[in-house]
């Protein structure tokens, strides 16, 4: 007797029920980090505890315990999405474009880096003021992030000096000056309250600061 073939069945998508539970996770995690990212940024990593975060979160504090282990996790998990806000905002440079300038792409990157810093001043502040001597590991971590920004920026003083655009001298030194220089001008543009609206102002005034520096474009 032939066999009959099984009839396929269609997966049939899933209900606003069925997904209803995991958007509603996703959006607690996010007011969970909401939450600590504005405490931190008001009263500091050491004097902020995991009830003050539950309170301005709105959620009991095994809730929080759902989705991050302690407060260090919270913190860390802030910072990783930061950096990757500031890893996509700079943009390789390429020299060989006639249709941009060296300098004009320059200018671009240092725009975003301060258009995203001043959209997130909360982290920025953070950052600037917090992120060193929660505990060793942490501090390798952030010194390791810290260090990925001076090699990139060392590989692009060196392109640069190359093709004859950058001034003489150690790439790292000048990686060194312009990234201080760059997180001072941050760090109180977010402590003075700057408006998003002063960026395009900030950016030029850094990037005249690097032309009459190391910077050789017009």
């Amino acid at each position: 007797m032939p066999r009959v073939p099984k009839r396929r069945t269609r997966a049939t998508p899933a209900t606003n029920a069925e997904r209803r539970p995991s958007v509603a996770k996703a959006e607690r995690r996010q007011q969970i980090l909401a939450a600590a990212r504005g405490l931190f940024a008001k009263r500091g990593y050491h004097l902020t505890t995991i009830d003050d975060i539950v309170a301005q979160a709105g959620v009991a504090r095994g809730t929080f315990y759902l989705y991050f282990e302690d407060k260090r996790a919270i913190f860390s998990d802030l910072i990783d999405r930061f950096g990757s806000q500031l890893a996509v905002a700079i943009v390789r440079i390429v020299t060989d474009d006639p249709t941009r300038t060296v300098g004009s792409q320059i200018h671009e990157n240092i725009r975003r880096i301060i258009g995203t810093c001043l959209a997130e001043r909360a982290m920025t502040k953070i950052l600037f003021t917090d992120a060193v001597g929660i505990d060793p590991l942490f501090d390798r971590k952030l010194a390791s992030f810290y260090e990925n920004m001076v090699l990139l920026l060392v590989e692009t003083l060196k392109d640069g000096q190359k093709l004859g655009i950058v001034a003489d001298g150690e790439p790292r030194v000048l990686a060194y000056m312009a990234l201080g220089a760059l997180k001072e001008l941050l760090y109180q543009a977010v402590t003075l309250g700057f408006a998003e609206e002063s960026a395009e102002v900030l950016t030029q005034q850094i990037y005249t600061f690097l032309c009459d520096g190391c910077l050789r474009v017009k």
